[in-house]
């Protein structure tokens, strides 16, 4: 395996330095022979891990596949995705998240870690072959109805405790079903000029609530998904304060767009769960800056043109965002003074990989540490084109929008995926 030298790389943020890799591994010194590439001005970070993607394989190819998901994740400067479980068929058994981790490790452009789902089918009536898909190649640890919540408490509590036996996380879905019947938007000043049906910041807050309490009454790891209100922030601040088991992500989308968008009537920005207000969008960058969210994730959701190129109603929920979620991190939370360098990596890097439980991800670029790496100008602007996107999908919030920062380089164990800014 071949060897690289960055010169005058800023690791995370701090003063120029040399990174060195070899056989797949950071190293103290360059060895002889080393490929040398000009780091000046540019930030070294470790490799990006996402714990929300949809890869849409198997079952829609045509919005997505592992293919061309990795392709955009390793663009965006992700070494590792966590592919989602709403696949079809569902991955609920060790044959279908073994075929999924093996697609991954075929096409090479980042690893990926699939998502086993909780119950069989998505379906919420019984518990899937949790055992079996910890067990199988794919050694899954997240577990996720996602798309779907898991409205019965019992069964929540029994899928808490199961995990339990092999340091698995429940990832939830926080939406009390009744209470978003129809909902289109958020529930709000917008939703009611606009005529459409509110999507209460309840929804979500009241599930957190009783699952938060599941968690530390069983005494297991629960996960919460998408993370959007004020009121959901104080619930994990509660929940943590107290020594509950409990991490939570935000998507890129929800630090950075409000529901002022929903005016557009454009369904590129119909998400689930909805963009909700500036004071929502406030205390979630507040909250991921100061630890109560721990992790950003993409919630990376492509459709096919003719899902969501339709009239709002009848649009399907979500955003594609694996190649443009660094830069809207920059802008939410560096360019404001959020977050630092070496912030961004704890949020985008470390924690994520900790809650995977992926312990070659995820580590400080010191000596012996796998050498997952990404190069970022932060000085660089950029006009999103979702033409020259590698994902399949073009479903972008971001289209004409200029974002800071870029990816230049990835490397994934001491390989490049992407090298000035395109993949190898």
């Amino acid at each position: 395996m071949s060897a690289w030298v960055f010169r005058g790389a800023r690791v995370c943020g701090g003063p120029p330095t040399d990174l060195a890799f070899a056989d797949g591994r950071v190293v103290a010194e360059a060895p002889v022979g080393a490929q040398v590439y000009d780091a000046d001005g540019l930030i070294a970070l470790p490799g990006l891990v996402d714990l929300h993607t949809h890869l849409r394989e198997p079952g829609r190819e045509d919005a997505e596949t592992v293919e061309t998901g990795t392709r955009a994740a390793a663009l965006g400067g992700f070494t590792a995705v966590h592919a989602m479980a709403n696949t079809d068929p569902v991955a609920d058994t060790a044959g279908v998240v073994e075929q999924v981790w093996r697609l991954g490790q075929v096409a090479g452009h980042c690893d990926v870690h699939p998502v086993g789902a909780v119950t069989v089918g998505l379906g919420g009536q019984q518990l899937a072959e949790l055992g079996a898909m910890a067990d199988s190649a794919a050694r899954v640890r997240v577990f996720s109805d996602d798309g779907h919540c898991v409205d019965d408490a019992v069964l929540m509590r029994r899928a808490l405790e199961y995990v339990r036996a092999f340091d698995g996380v429940i990832a939830q879905h926080a939406q009390e079903r009744r209470l978003t019947e129809d909902a289109q938007m958020n529930e709000g000043v917008i939703s009611a000029q606009l005529g459409l049906v509110g999507w209460p910041a309840a929804a979500e807050e009241a599930v957190i609530a009783r699952d938060c309490l599941l968690a530390g009454h069983v005494g297991s790891r629960l996960h919460i998904c998408h993370v959007s209100t004020v009121g959901s922030v104080d619930i994990l601040r509660w929940a943590k304060a107290r020594g509950i088991q409990v991490t939570a992500e935000v998507t890129p989308h929800h630090l950075l767009l409000t529901d002022e968008l929903a005016t557009s009537y454009d369904p590129v920005f119909k998400v689930n769960p909805p963009l909700r207000t500036a004071a929502d969008v406030t205390a979630l960058r507040d909250a991921l800056a100061d630890g109560t969210i721990d992790a950003v994730a993409t919630d990376h959701a492509p459709h096919a043109l003719e899902d969501k190129e339709t009239e709002w109603a009848a649009a399907a929920f979500g955003m594609v965002g694996l190649e443009t979620a660094l830069s809207v991190v920059v802008a939410a939370m560096v360019d404001t003074g959020r977050l630092d360098w070496a912030g961004v990596a704890d949020r985008m890097s470390l924690r994520p990989a900790r809650i995977g439980r992926l312990s070659g991800q995820g580590r400080p670029l010191e000596p012996g540490a796998p050498a997952h790496v990404v190069l970022v100008d932060p000085a660089a602007r950029r006009v999103v084109d979702p033409a020259a996107m590698a994902s399949r999908s073009r479903n972008t919030p971001y289209a004409g929008r200029q974002l800071p920062a870029a990816v230049v380089a990835t490397f994934l164990s001491g390989r490049p995926t992407v090298l000035d800014g395109k993949l190898t």
